[in-house]
């Protein structure tokens, strides 16, 4: 019960990655505030969780959604202990003479937008609660990746954004992080992989490029979270977790 009694939001925490920090945080005693652009993923989430765990509809790309839902969570629940900035997308395998500035600026706007403004509408409650924020980034933020600029880019943003703020908010108690997971078995990955001629194929090749033989599940980056957001981790802020089965060793 390491984070008993204390509420969490998480961003795109119906599927994936999100799904597995609002797994772990709820089975360590937590309260999950799921926000979720598909409110009905959201709910029934909420429902496998248990009771007392909330369901918000928020499109992260959309600041007035992000306002409502913080909004939602503190009439809810009174305080926010952790932030987990985890919603995102990965377009398809696109090299940058093929993809536009305005898309470019999608990616831009929901991986990284997103998570500047859950933070500016966030930080005085987290400050109240000497909370944490964890900012789910990538290991393309310091390795890149090809055909993926856009993506790359926004969370190399990201894994700036955690070192700058974690200055700005140290004196307050307030810790920020990130983790950089290789790759996860998740629905985005098989939906990037679906856009490659052999999904099958490059599938196996991703878990090749871990030494340890294999993708990450979603539940092991939420017990990573759930470490940076416990005291178990107390003297570490500003960081970026490269939390990739040893991958970025040989990538």
């Amino acid at each position: 019960m390491r984070f008993l009694d204390r509420v969490v939001i998480v961003t795109g925490g119906a599927r994936g990655i999100g799904a597995g920090c609002s797994k772990v945080f709820a089975e360590e005693g937590g309260v999950v505030a799921i926000l979720d652009r598909d409110l009905s993923a959201a709910q029934e989430m909420a429902s496998k969780l248990g009771t007392n765990h909330l369901a918000c509809a928020c499109d992260v790309a959309v600041e007035s959604q992000i306002e409502n839902a913080l909004q939602a969570v503190i009439e809810r629940f009174g305080r926010i202990d952790c932030l987990i900035n985890n919603a995102g997308i990965h377009p398809p395998d696109t090299p940058l003479v093929k993809m536009a500035p305005v898309d470019a600026l999608r990616v831009i706007q929901v991986n990284f937008m997103s998570t500047y403004s859950m933070c500016y509408h966030a930080l005085e409650h987290l400050k109240k609660t000497r909370g944490t924020i964890i900012n789910v980034s990538s290991m393309t933020a310091v390795l890149g990746q090809r055909n993926s600029t856009a993506y790359a880019a926004s969370k190399g943003a990201q894994l700036s954004f955690t070192k700058s703020l974690a200055l700005e908010c140290a004196e307050f108690g307030v810790r920020v992080n990130a983790i950089l997971p290789s790759n996860v078995d998740t629905p985005l990955m098989r939906e990037w992989a679906s856009s490659l001629a052999d999904p099958q194929a490059a599938l196996e090749r991703i878990a090749a490029l871990q030494p340890i033989g294999r993708m990450a599940s979603p539940e092991e980056m939420g017990r990573v979270c759930l470490f940076l957001a416990t005291e178990d981790s107390s003297f570490i802020t500003g960081q970026g977790l490269q939390v990739d089965g040893g991958a970025s060793l040989d990538y």
